[in-house]
């Protein structure tokens, strides 16, 4: 694929787990610049703030932008769904040449930016988890838990807040 000069990655990343990272690593070795959208709304269980953090002293490379405005997070939730992400992804990351999901949204929302869609590990063969998993068992998933997401699974194991 020919190199393009500027990727975009946006996720709830709750929690960042190494099927994130895998994205993440892909996109930063395909283009000049990837900004990484680390999208989170209040209601969500894990704080958005740690989540921002734990992306961004990850991957120190990539341009991290913590977005908390509260908006849809699927088309059925609004009717102008897709007119909104537009706005939101053109103020956060503008001109991307280049989308980078691991999700069947990801054509549509690349047409909708006018940008080619890269489809990583849909099936989820090179990194076997999802963050819904994660959260569902964080111990029977530790392996694919980056290290500095595991203290937070730790401390809730014993029992904390």
């Amino acid at each position: 694929m020919q190199r393009a000069s500027h990727g975009m990655i946006l996720g709830k990343f709750m929690p960042l787990t190494k099927g994130h990272c895998h994205l993440i690593e892909t996109g930063l070795r395909m283009v000049d610049q990837l900004t990484v959208l680390v999208c989170t709304l209040r209601r969500e269980p894990i704080d958005g703030a740690l989540r921002y953090g734990w992306v961004r002293g990850s991957f120190p490379a990539a341009r991290v932008v913590h977005v908390t405005d509260e908006v849809p997070s699927y088309p059925h939730e609004h009717p102008d769904f897709w007119p909104i992400w537009r706005e939101l992804i053109g103020r956060y990351a503008p001109n991307v040449d280049v989308v980078f999901t691991s999700e069947t949204y990801g054509d549509r929302l690349a047409a909708e930016l006018g940008a080619r869609h890269v489809l990583v590990d849909l099936e989820r063969r090179v990194v076997p988890i999802s963050a819904t998993q994660v959260r569902a068992d964080p111990l029977a998933h530790w392996e694919y838990i980056p290290e500095c997401v595991r203290p937070y699974f730790a401390e809730r194991a014993k029992g904390a807040p």
